[in-house]
């Protein structure tokens, strides 16, 4: 570790060069499929017995025991530096049966986008586990955290990919993930309080800005260095979910440069998610006007704009996202993330022509083959809406069968597990009636949320209008 402050960029040279990919990496794919297949596998094996068949039942039982954890362990995503493949068994079969990609070139992605899930909570640190999705030519592979394979495939894939292609979450993976043992001595050499000592001093946060403050011409490279520093440890310890300690590295950041719109945005960023994990509709507004401040902050700084409007969409602020969004445009010129987030607005306000201007514009000003290509394919798919009233209609029922068929599954599977303590009545009290009638109903509910599933997945890619035309 430097002696100083003033090392962060040195070092963070030095763990660029370390970090270049010399060989391909890989991540297991998370095992949520093959956990329902093996729990499904488990059921039926269970009422094949209860019906008289043993040996049936415990064959069926043993393999899935053995075949399905030995597929998951041996499902993959893999990168060498040119291509993302998937190595599992079921997958490229699936692939082949139905004609579908299985490896996508760097310069082929069209979108990334990360999900982010609060896990739980201890001692004043919320885990977090991320779902990046990587899309492009009609295929996505999705990476999971949840550990150092995790982080190799953020940092081996996402330094290639232009910026216009991720999302906002993407880009702080991108620039602020890190391991959690060099953060930790991050923070203790940069001597931040742990989260029992900030959580009370922490919990009122005062918005005080001084209107007048600009960024001193006098300021030395060794204080630039220093709040370079804090800004980068402060969002590494937002990512990794130690939102206390990140918020007061953002305090120490702003009380050396208070009109810093980028820092303010961050800040904001941290604040809000601490609002989430609380629950707490004050800290939230504040959020909100800390995002005001930066906005007003922003100046004519189109991508810090652009972020803004992005942020503001996903809290909901969608009025405000398209004022963002237009002032960006108006005082900086138009460009790719901005017309794009004009389209999403005007997506949500149910407005299809100016949904179809703005991914032209965006198709105008893409930098990369796989941008013009996806926002082609959303202006002709728009541009069908528009036009052909079956094929909206027939859209518009996909969608709404979507929302039914999810909402429908989480009610079949809570009829599922009701039943389950009814079948263990039965059998405990050896009442054949009593666990008959759950499991005729366990049997039902759970074969009807397979075909949920499967009408779900079948149903999610969009109507191809080569189908309608056939027809």
């Amino acid at each position: 570790m430097a002696r100083t402050i003033g090392g962060f960029k040195l070092i963070e040279q030095i763990i660029k060069k370390q970090t270049t990919l010399t060989k391909p990496v890989s991540i297991r794919v998370a095992p949520n499929s093959y956990l329902v297949v093996l729990f499904l596998s488990a059921f039926f094996s269970a009422l094949i017995i209860y019906l008289g068949y043993d040996a049936a039942g415990f064959i069926l039982l043993g393999l899935s025991l053995i075949i399905l954890p030995a597929f998951a362990f041996l499902d993959r995503i893999r990168f060498d530096g040119k291509r993302i493949s998937r190595t599992g068994t079921i997958p490229n079969a699936w692939a082949k049966f139905n004609r579908s990609r299985r490896r996508l070139k760097i310069s082929d992605i069209e979108q990334v986008e990360t999900h982010a899930l609060r896990t739980m909570k201890r001692g004043g640190k919320i885990s977090y586990r991320y779902s990046t999705a990587i899309r492009g030519k009609g295929a996505m592979f999705i990476i999971v955290s949840g550990g150092n394979d995790f982080r190799a495939m953020i940092q081996s894939i996402l330094p290639l990919l232009p910026e216009n292609v991720l999302d906002n979450r993407s880009m702080d993976l991108r620039d602020y993930i890190s391991d959690p043992k060099e953060l930790l001595q991050k923070a203790n050499f940069s001597r931040i309080p742990s989260a029992d000592v900030l959580e009370n001093s922490l919990r009122d946060v005062q918005i005080k800005a001084n209107r007048n403050a600009i960024i001193p011409d006098t300021e030395t490279a060794a204080e630039q260095d220093k709040i370079y520093g804090l800004r980068k440890l402060a969002n590494e310890l937002r990512l990794s979910g130690a939102l206390l300690q990140a918020i007061e590295a953002f305090r120490r950041a702003l009380i050396l440069r208070p009109s810093d719109a980028w820092l303010l945005f961050e800040f904001a960023r941290c604040l809000q998610s601490l609002a989430g994990s609380e629950s707490d509709g004050k800290l939230e507004r504040k959020a909100m006007a800390m995002l005001r401040l930066a906005e007003r902050r922003a100046g004519t700084d189109g991508t810090l704009l652009a972020r803004l409007g992005e942020s503001y969409f996903q809290s909901g602020e969608w009025r405000r996202a398209g004022i963002v969004f237009q002032r960006a445009a108006e005082s900086v010129g138009e460009s790719f993330r901005i017309v794009r987030g004009l389209a999403e607005i005007a997506l949500r306000e149910g407005k299809i022509a100016h949904v179809i201007h703005n991914f032209s514009a965006a198709n105008r000003l893409a930098e990369t083959p796989a941008l013009r290509r996806w926002t082609q394919n959303e202006i002709e798919y728009f541009s069908r809406l528009n036009n052909d009233e079956e094929y909206m209609d027939m859209e518009i029922s996909r969608v709404n069968l979507l929302d039914s068929l999810e909402r429908s599954k989480k009610t079949t599977l809570r009829i599922a597990i009701f039943a389950f303590p009814v079948i263990i009545s039965g059998e405990v009290f050896e009442d054949a009636l009593v666990s008959n009638v759950g499991w005729a109903v366990s049997t039902v509910a759970l074969t009807l949320w397979t075909g949920m599933i499967l009408a779900a997945k079948m149903l999610s890619p969009r109507i191809p209008p080569e189908l309608l035309e056939d027809d």
